[in-house]
């Protein structure tokens, strides 16, 4: 346990991780405009710390080889059961602005949402991963 949290286990980074996951965030600028109030020099010492820790890397973006992207690696996509379960978990159990059926079909569809999050890191897709379950009942 000591050895996860030494390596991603501080609240910046995990929201580093989740932003790179879910919403699709790419660079320092989108990072910094998250509207989580990270520190600019939190934020350059967190995303060094991950990439040191091999669970992001860096990336030269397009034709400007001097803007940097960001991306998991395989270790921090494999991240994404244990950022699962705190979304599911903090959701049950504290005021979050995620809707209740949202968080009850990604817990009834746990291995969909991880399979289609990876699938989403796998392809590169730059869209953001906003599952949909319809009717309730937890269905996508």
């Amino acid at each position: 346990m000591s050895i996860s949290l030494e390596l991603f286990g501080d609240r910046w980074s995990l929201l580093i991780i989740r932003d790179l996951m879910v919403r699709a965030y790419r660079t320092f600028k989108e990072f910094q405009q998250s509207g989580e109030g990270i520190a600019t020099n939190i934020l350059a010492d967190r995303l060094r710390k991950l990439e040191t820790a091999g669970i992001i890397t860096a990336e030269a973006e397009g034709q400007d080889r001097r803007r940097v992207g960001y991306r998991l690696t395989e270790k921090g996509i494999d991240l994404a059961p244990v950022l699962l379960e705190l979304l599911i978990w903090g959701a049950r159990h504290e005021q979050t602005g995620a809707p209740c059926e949202l968080i009850e079909g990604m817990a009834k569809n746990r291995e969909a949402v991880l399979a289609e999050v990876r699938r989403r890191w796998r392809d590169r897709d730059p869209e953001p991963f906003l599952p949909e379950f319809g009717g309730g009942d937890g269905q996508s």
